[in-house]
C-alpha cells in the first residue's frame, strides 16, 4: 500500500511541477508581491517538485530525501497561506474561502505520510 502511496504522490508532485511552467502565471499570483524574483521562484519550485516526483516514483526514499521534501513543503506553505487570506483562485477556479483554508492542513498531512514511506 504505501508503494502505491508513494507512486500516486510522485505522480502528482511531477504534474504540478510541470503546471508551474505551464501555467507559470497561475501560480506566481500565489507568491506574495512583496517578494522579489516571484516568476524564478515559481520555476524553481516546480523543478523541485518535478524532482522530488520522480524521486518518489523511482524507489522508496531516503531519509535525506524525505526531510528534503518536508522542508520544501514547508517552505511553500506560505503562499498557500497567502492564497486563502488573498482568496486567490486556485488555477481558474474560484474556491470558496473555506476550502482554500481547510486545505492547509492537509500540506501537514501530507508531510505526515512523506515521513511515513
Amino acid at each position: 500500500m504505501k508503494k502505491v502511496i508513494r507512486i500516486l504522490l510522485g505522480i502528482g508532485l511531477v504534474s504540478i511541477g510541470i503546471l508551474h511552467f505551464v501555467k507559470e502565471k497561475q501560480f506566481r499570483n500565489i507568491v506574495p508581491h512583496y517578494l522579489p524574483l516571484r516568476k524564478t521562484a515559481v520555476l524553481i519550485t516546480g523543478v523541485f517538485e518535478m524532482l522530488f516526483g520522480v524521486i518518489l516514483i523511482i524507489r522508496r526514499p531516503s531519509q535525506f530525501w524525505k526531510r528534503s521534501i518536508n522542508a520544501f513543503l514547508l517552505s511553500v506553505f506560505p503562499a498557500n497561506v497567502y492564497m486563502a487570506r488573498k482568496k486567490l483562485p486556485l488555477g481558474d477556479k474560484q474556491l470558496p474561502t473555506w476550502v482554500l483554508y481547510a486545505r492547509l492542513p492537509l500540506q501537514f498531512v501530507l508531510m505526515r505520510t512523506i515521513s511515513k514511506l
